[in-house]
């Protein structure tokens, strides 16, 4: 497991060797190895709602802003809750039941650590702020970054560019400088839309 680790951080490290003046980390899945326990809570509060949800389909939308994602759970079980109140209560029970588990990727936070300082860092979400904010925390690396933009901070979220395109522009780069690093089709989708570079890291 430890070659394993070394191998990716080593491949990660070559991607990125030169040539970008910021890195913009996707949160969930990407720099926390919590994506079965979002998709726990989105089942346990689709339950309240009488829908009994197959997880699958929060991988197939990994990187949609959490109220876009109850839409699309409306539209496929013809539910017809309050997408703003939906996304509130995943992200509560979130933070209440499962947050204080989250565990690291480690080889992609270790990569943030290595290069902060030493180019621009962001972390560009589709979760609530309050949750990728306390998510960052529980990581130890929320004193790094220099960007953080969430679900609200655009109109529009993954796949669209408009949030990397906004850490961008806060962050004073050039898009075509920005590298990205997403475990989802969406936040790829999004980066290459915004003109930036990436890297599927589960695909490492």
């Amino acid at each position: 497991m430890e070659n394993t680790f070394l191998d990716k951080l080593e491949q990660l490290t070559r991607l990125t060797a030169e040539g970008f003046d910021a890195f913009l980390y996707d949160c969930d899945g990407t720099l926390a190895d919590n994506m079965q326990a979002h998709k726990n809570a989105y089942v346990k509060v689709c339950q309240l709602h009488g829908v009994e949800l197959d997880a699958t389909l929060i991988d197939e939308l990994a990187g949609w802003p959490t109220v876009a994602v109850a839409e699309e759970i409306c539209k496929r079980y013809g539910a017809t809750f309050d997408h703003h109140d939906f996304a509130r209560r995943k992200s509560q029970t979130f933070i209440d039941d499962f947050i204080e588990h989250t565990q690291p990727i480690p080889y992609v936070v270790d990569h943030l650590k290595a290069h902060a300082g030493k180019v621009k860092i962001g972390v560009v979400s589709g979760g609530r702020r309050s949750t990728v904010s306390k998510t960052l925390s529980v990581l130890g690396i929320d004193h790094l970054l220099d960007v953080l933009v969430c679900a609200d901070d655009t109109e529009r979220g993954k796949p669209f560019p408009d949030p990397f395109l906004l850490a961008a522009e806060k962050l004073g780069v050039d898009p075509k400088r920005c590298m990205v690093f997403e475990d989802g089709v969406p936040g790829v989708e999004a980066a290459k839309a915004a003109g930036m570079s990436w890297v599927r890291i589960d695909q490492l």
